[in-house]
């Protein structure tokens, strides 16, 4: 028996709600920000970019999101049509609000940073009114970005959506995605983010935002991985996975299982947009039945193979090509298993 189980009978596989924005990569490599002089411009936004990678995966995807009422509005929309990702449940900002534009700056393989521009922007304005709970109780999964409980009203919407998730047996992701920029206050990411994380099936987050989550202060001992994993656990979650940057991450199942999961030897190309494809690639493996480690093992491929180009969202890969790359790669041992108190 699989540890986390969907209704056979659901049309729709996944249903994200969140964060759709526009990426600009530089073409000129190696340099600083202000050096740059042209950009690439890709859909972005880490729900955004696991929209397309579920999708390219093969899996029937849909978005419940606001995008501006202007040409970027369009790009999204005609770009998730194209690729037959569901886009009825999309909205239009009614106020002005336009897209959220992140300017990424890759000074070296290793070193890389963004600078996102997040006043005003679309896809804090999807309201609860907008989320239909005929569309959620068709879905498998719902995956809901924790970006997208920083403000109202899409914080309502968030909320909203997991109730009715939880009403309709569709199974809560929930993805931590702690942008700064967003939050007023860091007391605001204890309340809104632990209310969906007492919700979820399978919990994915760098250990600093699950500290953020827990209301944990910086100067306080901290409690270890596996505690906070059994938490989460006891309130109902399957799977806990808590990322530790270059050390890996650690999953956590709730049949007292624990993963350490390490990352490909590649060739890196810039540093972010790992976790998007990591995400996406792991749900395809939940939805196809494979045990935990095989779909964090697919996870961490496809996640290699996306730091390795100059997208996130054009980068996404076929089951095929991610299986051709772990057969490249079948000496790298990735995935292992640890005692249950194990640290990184």
């Amino acid at each position: 028996m699989a540890l986390v189980e969907f209704g056979k009978d659901k049309p729709m596989d996944v249903v994200l709600i969140g964060r759709v924005t526009l990426d600009f990569n530089p073409n000129e490599m190696n340099r600083t920000l202000d050096k740059v002089k042209t950009f690439s411009m890709y859909l972005g936004g880490s729900p955004g970019n696991m929209a397309v990678g579920i999708n390219k995966l093969g899996k029937k995807v849909g978005f419940i999101g606001c995008v501006s009422d202007d040409q970027f509005g369009d790009f999204v929309l005609n770009y998730f049509k194209d690729r037959g990702i569901d886009t009825s449940q999309m909205t239009r900002a009614q106020h002005g609000e336009r897209m959220g534009l992140t300017f990424t700056e890759m000074k070296s393989p290793t070193e890389s940073s963004i600078l996102m521009y997040r006043d005003r922007v679309a896809d804090l304005e999807i309201r609860p009114e907008d989320v239909s709970e005929d569309y959620i109780a068709k879905a498998k999964i719902l995956i809901i970005s924790g970006t997208a409980l920083s403000k109202s009203p899409s914080r309502e919407a968030c909320l909203l959506a997991a109730q009715y998730a939880k009403k309709h047996d569709t199974r809560i992701i929930f993805d931590l995605d702690y942008r700064p920029y967003s939050w007023r206050a860091k007391i605001d990411i204890a309340v809104y983010c632990s209310i969906v994380a007492s919700m979820a099936d399978v919990i994915i987050g760098s250990r600093d935002e699950v500290n953020l989550t827990e209301g944990l202060a910086e100067d306080a001992a901290l409690p270890a991985d596996h505690v906070l994993a059994e938490k989460y656990i006891a309130q109902g979650t399957k799977i806990v996975i808590i990322k530790h940057g270059k050390k890996g991450s650690i999953a956590y199942t709730s049949d007292k299982q624990v993963y350490k999961v390490e990352s490909y030897h590649i060739h890196l190309l810039k540093s972010f947009g790992g976790g998007d494809a990591y995400g996406s690639a792991f749900v395809y493996g939940l939805l196809a039945g494979w045990t935990v480690p095989q779909a964090l093992q697919h996870g961490t491929a496809h996640a290699a193979m996306v730091v390795a180009s100059h997208s996130c969202s054009e980068a996404m890969q076929t089951v095929e090509q991610i299986d051709a790359f772990m057969k490249e790669h079948a000496s790298e041992k990735v995935i292992s298993e640890l005692e249950w108190e194990a640290a990184l």
